[in-house]
């Protein structure tokens, strides 16, 4: 008879108790994890804090394409054969991260099925929000995409009030998610703020009637 699923598994627990092929390291603001072009041998797993995962072309044009939150997997790319980081992955406030070695992480996936099922499901809600994030950038402006990023980093949906953005970042880096810039970050930020969509009161604070920005047409 199979052994019943632990309702209790998380991809952490199982790392914690996991003896070889693995470090844990801490990471001060804005220190890198890893950059472009350095070898992919390795997954992370994102304990605390944030990172951002940014993509420089040759032109020195970059872009953020992602905030990673904690109980996510990033780095991933070397599974699937790739040699080279696609992308630079820095710190946002104190970070910690396990770091798994390749051949390590693909015996978990082989050998544990509920750590495979954990992060397959990982791979896929990222999935799903890189799509949403192209379709956001084809059809959207620049401020509907502004609000949408916002309500994403306050976890819009929990409930009708007011929701703290519990790391602070940049309108830089803002910009760089949304693709305009930082000019038109701090205006439209302006614009919210006075339409009491977000307020400062020691951090950031989004409300969830931002969300009839990303509606209206």
């Amino acid at each position: 008879m199979p052994a019943k699923r632990s309702i209790m598994f998380t991809p952490r627990a199982f790392l914690a108790v996991l003896e070889t092929g693995k470090s844990v390291k801490a990471y001060r603001n804005g220190q890198s994890i890893f950059k472009q072009g350095d070898p992919a041998d390795a997954v992370f797993y994102l304990e605390s804090g944030k990172v951002k995962l940014t993509v420089l072309s040759g032109s020195g044009k970059g872009a953020v394409i992602a905030i990673m939150e904690p109980g996510s997997f990033f780095g991933e790319g070397c599974l699937a054969g790739q040699p080279l980081r696609m992308a630079t992955a820095t710190a946002i406030d104190r970070v910690t991260a396990v770091r798994v070695q390749k051949k390590t992480m693909l015996r978990l996936l082989h050998e544990k099925p509920d750590f495979a099922e954990s992060f397959t499901t990982h791979l896929l809600l990222r999935n799903i929000r890189i799509e949403e994030d192209l379709v956001d950038q084809l059809f959207n402006s620049s401020e509907k995409r502004l609000a949408r990023i916002l309500l994403l980093l306050a976890h819009f949906g929990k409930e009708s009030k007011p929701e703290p953005v519990v790391t602070q970042l940049s309108q830089e880096t803002l910009a760089g998610m949304i693709g305009t810039t930082r000019s038109r970050v701090s205006y439209f930020m302006n614009k919210f703020r006075k339409l009491g969509f977000i307020k400062y009161n020691g951090g950031l604070c989004v409300h969830s009637s931002l969300l009839n920005v990303v509606l209206h047409d």
